[in-house]
């Protein structure tokens, strides 16, 4: 429910910040005073249209923010949302903010940060619905009709388990569809697939193929320089040259030297014991040298070998991916797929059967669920002609609409035919009214605004409460075109609307105001040559002159005219509780 409300240079609203409870909520005033335009700037924090026109003239920029408490069934529905953005912080509350900028720019806010105004709009409709003449009606969207009828029905558990047979359904149509599109160009397939296959199994790859041939590829290309090198080094280590005894030769007269040297003077037989591992490494890197000079192979026939087998590489590594690996993995899938079509249409039957068997099933369950609905729409359509009867349209009628649709891919149905379905059943349905006698059922969506279609959303309000999740209820001056008998009735059904909805209700009747659980009164003043909308919390005698005011000029009559009025609703209110006990 909305807990808190917060206003600043909109329209002729300076500043303002109000604190909401539950129960009927009230607000008066006269006309003018700025209770539509605290409505309106809800409206704007749920995502509606707004321009620049409604920035209070003196100031840059308007802005509206509110916090609501999550405490019904919407909670885990917005916990959801907020999960989904990373927008949670605390799951019971949630802020809601707008600010609309001169030069026209608007910016939303969902806990502080920036959101578009779709997100604002998906969320403030799990939140707040506006009724009366506003144009954001939860009801009068046809797609929101079969879920409040559901609700109303008590048909969660029938639907449930119709869902979990159509989501298998839809799990072995997609496998058919696949399956047959496969098999529609199996002999293609076949052929390119063994053409893959074979061609990646015939080159017998193995992982590090290519980086062994890189290198074998190298020693092949120099095999002159590397030998060349390989026998200089060799010279200067172990043959020597007339000019330049070897290496090894030099090492080892040294060795002798410090050997003889470490004899008399035995501190130094380190030394002497590394000149030996030196003479000896030097012999074993020269019996290495000559051990690989002699196998550098001048083979030109191998060296093209090895060519085409790396260009054969990167061939597949081209064809079937950058990899040998990949190109190894590729053949694995090619073979797999192979394999699915050989045993296609074993497959195939096996699907076709399911699909069958859950078609039959989907059948059955529809329309047992259509059934239930049916039944419901009756019991739902009694009840509000009868709530509509308090409300003086004791004419006006109203019914649901089912709808259904031939589908040669659809469930199959007793009379032979298939009907199309759907997540949600076999049924379109809508609701239908006609607020006056001879004018025939009309989409509920269609009927004209106005009172008299506040009234129809307070019948429709008070029977689908326990059905409806929108926590907050607005009903903007829902009492237009009534009088104070009707009015009371009115007050009676909204606070008892109360009981499941935090409901907000702009009137002109004290007979309704009388019930209200909290009342508001909204004044236009003028400060400083400004003019302001003003809000104050009544209660007690403050209460009873607001009355007084709203029935005509305030006198000892009208004053005990609005004391009676109190009192009146208060009896109800204290009747209807005891009841409720």
């Amino acid at each position: 429910m909305l807990t808190e409300l917060r206003i600043q240079n909109f329209a002729i609203i300076d500043h303002l910040e109000l604190e909401f409870g539950p129960g009927l909520l009230v607000f008066t005033g006269e006309t003018g005073a700025g209770k539509s335009i605290i409505m309106d700037a809800v409206e704007m924090i749920l995502g509606g249209r707004a321009d620049s026109t409604v920035i209070r003239s003196d100031a840059d920029l308007a802005r509206v923010e509110a916090t609501f408490k999550l405490s019904g069934p919407e909670r885990q529905s917005a916990n959801e949302i907020l999960k989904r953005e990373d927008l949670l912080d605390d799951p019971n509350y949630v802020t809601l903010s707008r600010e609309l900028r001169r030069e026209g720019r608007s910016i939303a806010r969902l806990n502080g940060r920036t959101v578009n105004l779709t997100l604002l709009r998906e969320l403030g409709g799990l939140l707040v619905d506006i009724h009366g003449q506003s144009e954001h009606l939860s009801l009068l969207d046809v797609h929101a009709h079969l879920g409040l009828l559901d609700r109303y029905a008590a048909v969660e558990s029938r639907l449930s388990a119709y869902r979990e047979t159509y989501h298998r359904l839809q799990t072995v149509r997609r496998e058919l569809h696949a399956l047959r599109q496969a098999q529609a160009d199996a002999e293609r397939r076949t052929e390119l697939l063994t053409y893959q296959a074979n061609e990646i199994e015939t080159a017998r790859l193995r992982l590090g193929d290519d980086e062994e041939l890189r290198q074998e590829r190298d020693r092949l290309a120099n095999a002159e320089t590397l030998a060349s090198l390989a026998q200089q080094a060799l010279t200067v280590l172990d043959e020597g040259t007339p000019e330049s005894p070897a290496a090894t030769d030099l090492i080892g007269q040294a060795a002798q030297s410090l050997s003889k040297l470490s004899q008399i003077d035995a501190t130094q037989s380190a030394l002497a014991s590394q000149a030996t591992e030196l003479e000896e490494s030097l012999a074993d890197l020269a019996h290495a040298l000559r051990d690989y000079l002699e196998g550098i192979e001048y083979n030109p026939k191998r060296l093209e070998e090895v060519e085409e087998r790396l260009d054969l590489i990167h061939r597949l590594e081209r064809k079937y991916g950058g990899s040998i690996q990949s190109v190894i993995a590729f053949a694995v899938e090619a073979r797999e797929q192979l394999e699915n079509i050989t045993h296609a249409s074993e497959r195939l039957a096996e699907l076709e059967t399911a699909e069958s068997e859950a078609l039959n099933k989907l059948a059955e369950q529809g329309l047992h669920l259509s059934q239930k609905r049916k039944e419901a729409a009756g019991q739902l359509s009694k009840s509000i002609e009868i709530e509509l009867d308090d409300l003086r349209m004791a004419s006006a009628r109203f019914a649901v609409d089912f709808q259904s649709r031939p589908d040669p891919q659809g469930v199959p149905v007793p009379d032979g035919g298939r009907l199309a379905f759907d997540a949600s059943g076999l049924d379109k349905v809508e609701f239908l009214v006609a607020p006056n006698p001879g004018e025939g059922l009309k989409s509920l969506a269609k009927i004209a605004s106005g009172g008299e279609t506040s009234r129809l959303m307070l019948a429709l309000k008070n029977v689908l409460a326990r059905a409806d999740q929108v926590p907050t209820l607005i009903f903007d001056e829902i009492d237009q075109g009534i009088g104070g008998r009707v009015g009371s009735v009115v007050g009676e059904k909204l606070w008892g609307l109360g009981h499941q909805h935090q409901v907000m209700v702009i009137t002109h009747l004290p007979q309704l105001a009388a019930f209200g659980d909290h009342h508001w009164q909204v004044q236009k003043v003028i400060l400083d040559g400004r003019t302001l909308t003003q809000v104050t919390k009544l209660q007690g005698e403050a209460r009873t002159l607001e009355l007084a005011q709203m029935l005509g000029e305030v006198s000892e009559g009208t004053l005990r005219s609005a004391h009676d009025i109190l009192q009146t609703a208060q009896a109800f209110k204290t009747g209807q509780n005891q009841v409720r006990k």
